[in-house]
């Protein structure tokens, strides 16, 4: 563990800083965040209380938005030969969320285990200068205007107290972080005894997503690609407590009665119960502690959007930090994670919710009602679009009193650019704000180690200054100089004021 030395501090030394940016929790939110805040030559550490990495894990869905993010740190290709894209989503009666339609590299979920979205994130940020500090458990936080105190105990049985600028809170719904801060959690149990199941099949499933239900609870097939599946099974006459034994009979025997045949699985390599909650904290800062992933919102496994939000959160801080951190920005840029990411989370919650009630609802009536507005919005192919963009995070947009153009606040697709890089993502894995315009690198130039210029292939009639998360910032039909300069002021800072 990152040491300070107490003994060699003299009373005006007590709030000395010794790392930028302290993450709690090395899940794909934590180390999203690490890596982008290394990559932006921030110091950064992250706190992780297993000693080891984990291969089992509850998250098996990136979608498609996600992976816009992970395109723009360079890891999305890598990630996608480690699991099978599925184009369509089927949760219920005729509906069909149908994501092949989505003007994006990717539209499609992928189906991957989170042990491989960590696996290339810790890669990523140990290989940017993040320090990983595992067996680390926090115990306390105490916070004042310059910085955070924050107490570890170690699995040796060591304690230690570390100062950062910041901290931010990644580790999970039962959030240390949160807790240490008392800040509420409050929402409600969604859904309780669920099972889940790795296994090996003898039969595939009908459809690559496979979900049945019916007056017995339901069953969800998703396959990993490697001819591994895993299962999510709810028995709604059966309902145990999270520490209730599973066994790979039971998962068989609820299958059977919802599905019609267990399908010949075997060798479960990993069977879990658990609950799930919805749950959201008020806010997601308070002073200079921020809460990101399932410590700030939980929400059912509808929809596969509980990993996806973290991560997302992730991206749009990470970046806010870092101007910070570097002097560039104001503090107040660091309250706009909350103004923007706080909307999001509320809507997922909402979003997953109508989901899963749909899908457990135990009346027959109800169940015949589900199935006739299925059909009739199936027909009708507006409302699965809708759904479509909403769950894949395609249609995430944040409000932008910045400006009045109306593509600012909004996710800039993956523009084809003139030159190399060929594509916008490629060009914002350097992890800086992309200027996308005709003959503005002159004016841009001031900003040099916080910007990079491109150019349009075809087609783009605006100048576009995208965020380092894939939104836009600011936008103009063929703005003058002096307004480009304001622009790149208000987002970049004084430019005499140049990044290191």
């Amino acid at each position: 563990m990152p040491k300070m030395d107490k003994s060699s501090r003299g009373p005006s030394e007590e709030h000395e800083t010794a790392v930028d940016v302290l993450v709690v929790g090395a899940g794909p939110t934590g180390l999203l965040l690490a890596g982008d805040l290394a990559r932006s030559d921030v110091a950064v550490t992250v706190l992780e209380r297993r000693d080891h990495a984990s291969n089992l894990s509850r998250a098996f869905s990136v979608h498609a938005r996600t992976m816009e993010e992970l395109d723009a740190r360079g890891v999305a290709d890598e990630l996608l030969r480690t699991g099978a894209p599925v184009r369509s989503l089927h949760p219920f009666g005729g509906v069909t969320i149908d994501f092949s339609g989505l003007r994006t590299r990717f539209p499609f979920m992928l189906i991957t285990p989170q042990w491989q979205v960590e696996r290339l994130l810790l890669r990523r940020a140990e290989k940017e200068g993040a320090t990983m500090v595992r067996g680390a458990r926090v115990t306390g936080i105490r916070q004042d205007p310059s910085g955070v105190d924050v107490d570890v105990a170690c699995t040796d049985g060591a304690t230690d107290t570390l100062r950062a600028r910041y901290v931010v809170g990644t580790d999970g719904v039962r959030s240390i972080v949160r807790r240490s801060l008392g800040m509420p959690f409050p929402g409600r149990s969604a859904i309780s005894s669920l099972m889940l199941a790795d296994v090996l099949l003898d039969r595939a499933p009908d459809e690559p997503l496979n979900f049945a239900s019916n007056e017995h609870g339901f069953t969800f097939f998703a396959p990993f690609g490697d001819g591994w599946y895993r299962i999510i099974a709810w028995d709604r006459r059966r309902q145990l407590p999270d520490d209730a034994p599973v066994t790979l009979e039971e998962v068989r025997d609820l299958t059977r009665r919802t599905v019609g045949d267990d399908l010949g699985m075997h060798d479960a390599r990993w069977v879990s119960r658990f609950h799930s909650d919805e749950r959201q904290v008020p806010h997601y800062r308070q002073g200079r502690v921020f809460l990101a992933g399932d410590a700030a919102h939980v929400h059912s496994p509808a929809g596969g959007m509980g990993m996806n939000t973290g991560m997302q959160d992730a991206a749009n801080l990470g970046w806010k930090l870092a101007a910070v951190v570097h002097g560039w920005a104001s503090d107040a840029l660091l309250d706009s994670y909350d103004t923007e990411r706080h909307p999001v989370g509320r809507r997922v919650l909402r979003v997953s919710h109508a989901l899963l009630t749909a899908i457990i609802t135990e009346s027959p009536v109800a169940r015949a009602l589900r199935g006739s507005m299925a059909t009739v919005a199936h027909r009708l192919g507006v409302p699965e679009t809708r759904a479509a963009r909403g769950i894949s995070g395609i249609a995430i947009s944040y409000r932008a009193p910045w400006g009045s153009h109306p593509l600012t606040g909004r996710r800039v697709p993956d523009l084809r650019l003139a030159g190399q890089p060929s594509r916008l993502y490629e060009a914002l894995r350097e992890g800086k704000f992309v200027l996308v315009g005709q003959d503005v690198a002159a004016v841009a130039a001031p900003w040099a180690g916080r910007v990079v210029t491109v150019s349009p292939a075809t087609g783009l009639r605006s100048t576009l200054l995208v965020r380092p998360d894939g939104y836009a910032a600011w936008a103009a039909e063929e703005p003058d100089p002096d307004e480009l300069g304001k622009a790149l002021t208000r987002w970049l800072g004084g430019a005499s004021h140049r990044a290191a």
